[in-house]
């Protein structure tokens, strides 16, 4: 038993549970932007674009919620702070879609890649582009602590 908890102690760090916290959660964000497409393109009839911005749209705003509170634990309620915070988000996730956007484009285009290897290989991008803008920028630490207000 004490081998389990040695374990433990040695790999559920804060570091780490953050880590997997946020994949968990990106795998949520990503299962509503896909729910949400199939939902306003199959069943609401929209065109595929606009359905594609709704399932953005949807996406960051529960990833927004879910990075704020289950994956950085920015729980500060100022005013202030969660403009910032609100605003900083949006911002890197509309960079990120034209990270994804830029990635498909040079990897089908100009490298002439199969269009699911360049998703994934763009999407890998995305991640690690979000976390840490997430972690160093949005909802960064002050003296190594999250705001906790």
């Amino acid at each position: 038993m004490k081998t389990l908890y040695e374990i433990k102690d040695k790999y559920l760090t804060e570091s780490n549970i953050e880590k997997i916290s946020y994949l968990i959660f990106g795998g949520f964000t990503t299962l509503i932007n896909l729910v949400s497409y199939w939902f306003f393109t199959y069943i609401l009839k929209f065109n595929y674009m606009i359905s594609s911005v709704f399932a953005w749209v949807f996406a960051v705003i529960f990833a927004f919620i879910t990075n704020k509170l289950f994956v950085f634990k920015s729980y500060n309620k100022d005013l202030n702070t969660v403009l910032k915070e609100t605003v900083s988000f949006f911002t890197f996730r509309i960079l990120s879609l034209f990270i994804d956007l830029g990635t498909m484009f040079l990897c089908v285009q100009v490298i002439k890649m199969h269009s699911l290897l360049a998703k994934v290989l763009a999407n890998i991008i995305v991640i690690v582009f979000n976390y840490f803008a997430s972690k160093f920028v949005i909802f960064k630490k002050d003296n190594g602590q999250h705001q906790n207000s």
